[in-house]
């Protein structure tokens, strides 16, 4: 009969799939559509909303200018979407930026870029789930006070969705991501058309004031507060890389297909963005980040929370509490939601590759059951957890930390496609021309996002985004680290010679603790293995007890010497593994084999009624030079007859014996 955690685990993941079905897996574009845009896609629900919010510190007088603004978004959106066509046409094995960086720039440049989109990960999945629950309780205002508890909750709710694998998520990200579309679509278009036809719709907050916290902008003022909020709405580009790095998960052409998929997510992204910048201001939205800040909010600003960009707007196109109002609503919450999709597909994919060139730990580059990379999904779902909860899961304080490291990731790749055109030139090989507009097409690219990089770290550093620019310098650090140690430790490990070292001698200890079935089995296991010497090894705890164990010994005839070591501080790993020491000491090539009997149970419970010193000998002896543990197993009744799937066989089911 399956245990319960695997009944659970299918439940969840469904039931695992064979290595050889990973073609099955692969993605076709009305699939990887959702599965890979969704992140740029959303942020059209709060882009604007951040931009109008950092423009409404200098009052109503400003706010007018937010169309340009949002004009250079635009701009520079659809140049960082050419740019990464080119990648995804250069680069078809994956691994983006970071392999971009890898191939063209130094090995320190490629690991900063990595630490970069991973940060850009983890902040994709904070901001975007915490901006979808922003969305759901300006639906159901009820919701106001648990709204960490919610956001929290939708993460687990995407890990288990995704350690289910790509194609499950695909299909069951579809559905939303087009409803997003579509409705967000129809209403820029209907409130486009009544503008047009002198019925304009307007917001609920189109009659509010603004209280200014900065007065008298001009100058520089006035254009530091511009590029701030320009800094703030670029983080529409945010996740504009994602096709990019995940390549090798698209059906066959592969390139083609992503370019394609990347060209239509552009055309996408840009279109809804303008529409909705466009339409707000339209309608006269105004928005703070302290809602006592509006002169006329109606209700206590200090308990209750303002209305999103996005309700104001579905309000004022098809009224409000109708049903379009609420379907928009629904689609937007689960457009949000869904884009951190777009971070449990990369980051697995990026952590997988950095754990392959030994970066990372090796755990990344492993495939669950379904085929996912399992072990990125649950770090990234955690790590995100706890980012929105240590924030109270604030929009506006976690945007602070988002797209520092995407823009770092956007130059250095930029940077990186510029030397690859160089090099094809160089090498005489493909179309000049198309090399050269390629070339051009990054370098304008670098340019930019180098610009935007400067803006951001000077409009945002003080705001939040310092601790990314701690984090990426921890992340570099630690890979080195990490890549310093499997390389020492392949160095160690590296044979000196064809030949195996042998043993000059093998000495057989076998721990005893009592005369029972798992020692005399232990003992004769031992015997079998032929060493050169064989004992018999008890520790004095009790001076009683060691007079029974001894009387047993002679009374079964048992045909090893016993020894007692004793220990007259009660102590048992401490003077085993000082005499353990000292059967090494006789020879520098000889090897001490120590058996320990182990009790074999069917429940967590019992294995608490058992004595655990044998797991803390065990974990001493690791460290010593020239030991081998031996475990030999002896099976009690409660362990018989349970279906256990010893591929999957939880840690901690042996019980060590030495009781």
């Amino acid at each position: 009969m399956a245990s319960f955690r695997q009944v659970a685990k299918r439940l969840v993941l469904g039931p695992p799939v064979r290595s050889d079905r990973m073609g099955e897996t692969l993605l076709p574009k009305r699939l990887a559509l959702p599965v890979f845009a969704s992140d740029p896609l959303s942020s059209v629900t709060y882009a604007t909303q951040e931009i109008l919010l950092i423009l409404s510190l200098g009052g109503l007088a400003v706010l007018h200018l937010a169309p340009w603004v949002g004009l250079g978004v635009v701009l520079l959106l659809a140049v960082v979407v050419a740019s990464y066509r080119q990648v995804v046409h250069a680069y078809p094995s994956g691994g983006g930026s970071y392999e971009v960086a890898a191939r063209n720039l130094s090995r320190n440049s490629s690991l900063v870029v990595a630490a970069a989109l991973m940060v850009d990960y983890v902040m994709t999945v904070a901001v975007s789930v915490a901006a979808g629950v922003d969305n759901l309780v300006s639906a159901v205002p009820a919701l106001y006070p648990s709204r960490v508890w919610v956001a929290v909750g939708v993460v687990v709710l995407l890990v288990a969705v995704n350690l289910r694998g790509a194609r499950e998520s695909g299909r069951a990200f579809s559905v939303p991501t087009y409803l997003f579309v579509v409705s967000m679509g129809l209403t820029v278009v209907v409130g486009l058309v009544q503008a047009a036809v002198g019925h304009p719709p307007v917001a609920e907050s189109a009659g509010w004031g603004i209280r200014p916290e900065q007065t008298d902008l001009t100058g520089i003022a006035l254009l530091f507060l511009l590029l701030r909020a320009f800094a703030s709405g670029c983080t529409a580009l945010a996740g504009v890389e994602a096709i990019s790095n995940g390549v090798p998960a698209f059906r066959r052409p592969k390139e083609r297909n992503a370019g394609r998929t990347m060209l239509i997510m552009g055309g996408l992204a840009i279109g809804l963005f303008s529409g909705v910048t466009a339409l707000a201001v339209v309608a006269g939205v105004r928005v703070a980040e302290n809602p006592c800040d509006l002169i006329g909010f109606p209700g206590d600003c200090r308990s209750s929370g303002q209305r999103t960009v996005i309700a104001q707007l579905a309000a004022a196109v098809f009224g409000d509490g109708g049903v379009m109002f609420y379907v928009v609503q629904a689609a937007a919450a689960l457009i949000l939601v869904l884009a951190a999709n777009t971070a449990f597909n990369g980051f697995p994919m990026l952590g997988s590759l950095l754990a392959q060139r030994r970066y990372l730990p090796r755990q990344l580059h492993t495939r669950g059951d379904r085929l996912a990379h399992s072990n990125g999904v649950i770090v990234l779902g955690v790590v995100s957890a706890v980012l929105i909860a240590s924030f109270g899961g604030s929009v506006t304080a976690l945007i602070q930390l988002y797209i520092v490291g995407v823009f770092a990731s956007f130059t250095l790749c930029q940077l990186g496609m510029v030397r690859h055109w160089n090099h094809e030139l160089r090498r005489g090989e493909g179309a000049r021309g198309r090399i050269h507009r390629a070339r051009l097409i990054n370098a304008v690219g670098a340019v930019l996002t180098a610009t935007v990089l400067c803006v951001v770290l000077a409009t945002k550093f003080t705001h939040g985004a310092y601790l990314v620019v701690l984090a990426i310098p921890l992340l570099f650090l630690l890979m080195r680290g990490i890549h310093r140690h499997y390389r020492q430790v392949r160095r160690e490990l590296e044979p000196e010679s064809g030949e195996l070292p042998s043993p000059s001698r093998v000495h057989a200890v076998v721990l005893v603790s009592a005369v029972h079935k798992p020692t005399l089995r232990a003992l004769a296991f031992a015997r079998a293995t032929r060493p050169d010497t064989l004992t018999a090894l008890t520790v004095e705890v009790d001076e009683s007890d060691t007079h029974l164990l001894r009387s047993e010994w002679e009374r079964l005839g048992i045909d090893f010497p016993l020894e007692v070591v004793e220990s007259p501080y009660r102590e048992i790993t401490r003077p085993l593994v000082h005499r353990i020491k000292e059967l090494r000491r006789s020879g520098p090539r000889d090897l001490v084999c120590v058996y320990i009997p182990d009790y074999v149970v069917g429940h967590w419970w019992e294995g608490l009624l058992h004595n655990q010193s044998a797991l803390r000998l065990t974990w001493r002896l690791r460290f010593e030079p020239g030991v081998v543990v031996v475990s030999v197993p002896w099976q009690l009744d409660s362990s018989h007859g349970r279906d256990v799937d010893r591929e999957h066989q939880p840690p901690g089911h042996v019980r060590r014996g030495l009781s």
